[in-house]
C-alpha cells in the first residue's frame, strides 16, 4: 500500500520490473485443427468447417466479453513512467499523486510505481501487470502508448498522457492538456466581427497548432484571416512578422501618400503631411485579434517586436494559448489586456503552495493532471464499479468532474476541460465575463 508519508521511500522507489508473465489463452488455432481432423472421417465440407470455427469463436469471445464486464476495477493501480527520458516530469507527476493521496486523505487505493527504460521494458511491465480490472496511468508519450490498445481485450483500462488524439480508443483514455479545448474556447469567445491572425513558431506544437486552426475557426462566428510562422531560434521573426502585419505594403503606402502630400501646397495638406511624418505605416490592418502560439522564453522576445512593427496591442487584441498559464509573462508590457483560456489560478494555488512546501521546488504545470486523477480513481473504487460500469461512466458526456483545473470530463476517451477566459493585468490572469 502506497503511504504519503513515506516522502523519502517514493524517491528511491524507481525499480525496473524483470519478470515476465506472459497470460495463457486458447489459440483459434487449436479449435480449427480439431475441425480440420473430423473432416477427414465425416466429410464436413470446407464451409462448415468455417461456419462452427466462427460460431465457436463467436462463443467463446461473448464468453470472455461477459466475464471482463462483471469484473470489477482492482484497487491496485499501476504506474509506468519513463526512467531516463523526461524524468523531471515523471518525478512531477509522483510527488503530485503522494500530495493528493495525502490532501486526499485517501485510503482505499494502492499504487505501484513503475518505471522503464524503453519500450521493450514498458511491455514487459504491462505483461507482468495484466489482470482484468486493472487500471494502468501511463505511459507519458504517444510514442510509447502506441501499441498498448493490444492490452485492451482482457480487460484493463490505460490513462495515458500521450498527446496523439488518435490514440484514444477502446481502453485507451488520454488525459493530457490538448491544444484542441484552447482553440475551440477562445473561438467560441470571438465574435463574428473578430478577424483573427496566427503567429507560431516552426516546431512542432506550431505547427500542430497551424494545422487544426482552420478547422475550429470554420466552426466559429469569427475569420480566420491570416498565418505567419518563424524558426525556433528566431532567426526570422522579424521577417515573419512584417509579413503578417504586411508591413512593407503599408510602409510603401505612407511614402506613397508623403509625396502626393508634398506637391500639394495648401494647409490641410501640409497639417496632415507634418502628422503622418510621425507614422511608420498607414493603413488598418485585415485582422482585430493575433494568436501568437508560443511559451518560455520566446514569447518575452517575440511579443516586444510586434508593436515595434506597428501591430499594436492597444489596437489589435493580443490572444495566446494555454502553454501562456505562467506568472512570468503577467508582467510583460505588451501583454497587458492579452487574453488566454486557462483556468483561474486561485483553484490550484493551495496546490501549488503544499507542493513547494513539501518538496521545495514549484510543481510543474501538468503535475495538477495527477492529483486530478486521483480523486476520479477513489471515486470508481469506492462505488465498487465493474470494468463495464466504469466505461460507462467515462464515456458520460453528461457527467463532469471537479478538479483544480476545473471541471472536466470525457468525449470519445479524450478529456476535455470546461476552460475560461483570461485576462493579464497587473501580474496576474484573472476570469472576464
Amino acid at each position: 500500500m502506497y503511504k504519503p508519508s513515506f516522502i523519502i521511500f517514493l524517491t528511491a522507489i524507481f525499480f525496473f520490473i524483470i519478470c515476465s508473465c506472459t497470460p495463457r489463452f486458447v489459440s483459434n488455432e487449436g479449435i480449427f485443427s480439431k475441425q480440420t481432423k473430423q473432416k477427414d472421417t465425416t466429410k464436413i465440407n470446407q464451409k462448415e468447417v468455417e461456419t462452427i470455427y466462427e460460431n465457436n469463436n463467436n462463443i467463446s469471445k461473448k464468453k470472455k466479453e461477459s466475464t471482463l464486464n462483471n469484473e470489477k476495477i482492482l484497487s491496485e493501480i499501476e504506474v509506468i513512467l519513463p526512467s531516463k527520458e523526461n524524468i523531471e516530469i515523471t518525478k512531477a507527476f509522483i510527488n503530485s499523486l503522494e500530495l493528493s493521496i495525502y490532501k486526499k486523505n485517501i485510503d482505499n487505493l494502492s499504487f505501484n510505481i513503475n518505471t522503464y527504460v524503453d519500450k521493450k521494458n514498458l511491455n514487459k511491465i504491462i505483461k507482468s501487470k495484466v489482470k482484468a480490472g486493472k487500471i494502468f496511468i501511463g505511459p507519458l508519450t504517444s510514442s510509447d502508448s502506441k501499441e498498448i490498445n493490444q492490452y485492451c481485450e482482457l480487460g484493463v483500462i490505460f490513462l495515458s498522457f500521450a498527446s496523439d488524439r488518435q490514440l484514444a480508443s477502446d481502453c485507451v483514455y488520454l488525459i493530457n492538456f490538448f491544444p484542441e479545448d484552447d482553440l475551440i474556447t477562445l473561438f467560441n469567445h470571438f465574435n463574428s466581427q473578430a478577424r483573427i491572425a496566427l503567429l507560431y513558431p516552426e516546431n512542432n506544437y506550431g505547427f500542430y497548432i497551424n494545422n487544426i486552426i482552420e478547422n475550429i475557426s470554420n466552426n466559429s462566428k469569427a475569420i480566420l484571416v491570416n498565418k505567419s510562422s518563424y524558426k525556433e531560434d528566431l532567426s526570422n521573426a522579424r521577417d515573419a512578422i512584417k509579413q503578417l502585419g504586411k508591413y512593407e505594403i503599408r510602409r510603401q503606402e505612407l511614402e506613397r501618400q508623403k509625396k502626393i502630400l508634398k506637391d500639394k501646397n495648401d494647409e490641410i495638406s501640409k497639417r496632415a503631411l507634418k502628422k503622418i511624418e510621425k507614422f511608420e505605416t498607414i493603413g488598418s490592418l485585415d485582422f482585430t485579434h493575433v494568436i501568437i502560439a508560443d511559451h518560455n522564453i520566446r514569447l518575452l522576445k517575440i511579443v516586444p517586436l510586434l508593436p515595434f512593427y506597428d501591430i499594436d496591442p492597444n489596437k489589435i487584441k493580443f490572444v495566446g494559448t494555454g502553454v501562456w498559464d505562467n506568472d512570468v509573462f503577467f508582467d510583460e508590457p505588451s501583454l497587458q489586456e492579452a487574453i488566454f483560456p486557462g483556468v483561474n489560478k486561485e483553484k490550484r494555488k493551495d496546490f501549488i503552495q503544499e507542493y513547494i512546501n513539501s518538496y521545495n521546488i514549484e510543481p510543474i504545470r501538468t503535475s495538477t493532471i495527477m492529483y486530478d486523477l486521483v480523486g476520479l480513481l477513489s471515486y470508481i473504487i469506492n462505488n465498487k464499479l465493474t470494468l463495464e460500469k466504469t466505461f460507462i461512466l467515462l464515456n458520460d458526456q453528461k457527467l463532469s468532474f471537479e478538479g483544480i483545473d476545473g471541471k472536466f470530463s470525457f468525449n470519445q476517451n479524450l478529456i476535455k476541460r470546461d476552460l475560461k477566459i483570461l485576462q493579464i493585468k497587473n501580474g496576474r490572469a484573472l476570469p472576464i465575463n
